[in-house]
């Protein structure tokens, strides 16, 4: 862990190697970028993030897409203070502005059984945006039951739990510049 910025995890037990650097990251996301200015030419494509996990992934990616961008958020639940999904989605906060006939991009941290982005998909679908994709930094292996169609995908990941660039465990390491496996206590 040579990066400055992440001394205080040196000798911490519970945060493991990291995954996915920091510069591989940042090159990824700059790839997205580009992939989303190219599909979305000619639109102003409104980014909805999916708090909290999703806001340093949805600044980074917004700033790599060369399009006027507009941004909304939405806070939904099925972790709790855990390091597995209860299975039961909650709106925590629901977003401010109006979908229809918007193009509509869910920026999304992480996916790993698909059940939460399912729910969200339905809930937004039911608002009229013209159209609606999905951009997830991370998919676990293996754990999805139910059917993910993302349209763009950062990486994917063995089904550990992991840390880092947003992700937490209780509100923990979100501030870590690369994604890291969380050891556990």
């Amino acid at each position: 862990m040579a990066d400055p910025s992440s001394s205080f995890v040196e000798d911490d037990p519970r945060v493991g190697p990291p995954i996915i650097p920091r510069d591989d990251l940042q090159a990824r996301i700059a790839e997205l970028g580009r992939e989303i200015t190219t599909d979305y030419a000619g639109t102003k494509p409104l980014l909805v993030g999916v708090l909290k996990g999703a806001f340093m992934f949805m600044s980074d990616l917004s700033r790599a897409i060369d399009l006027p961008v507009e941004f909304d958020f939405m806070a939904v639940s099925s972790y709790g203070s855990a390091t597995r999904s209860s299975g039961v989605v909650r709106i925590i906060k629901d977003l401010d502005l109006d979908l229809t006939d918007r193009h509509v991009l869910i920026v999304e941290d992480i996916v790993d059984s698909g059940l939460t982005l399912d729910y969200l998909r339905k809930n937004l679908m039911a608002r009229g945006p013209a159209s609606m994709e999905v951009c997830a930094l991370l998919v676990k292996e293996g754990l999805q039951r139910a059917e993910l169609d993302l349209r763009y995908t950062g990486f994917t990941i063995p089904p550990s739990f992991v840390i880092g660039y947003g992700l937490d465990v209780g509100e923990r390491w979100r501030n870590l510049p690369f994604l890291a496996e969380y050891a556990g206590e």
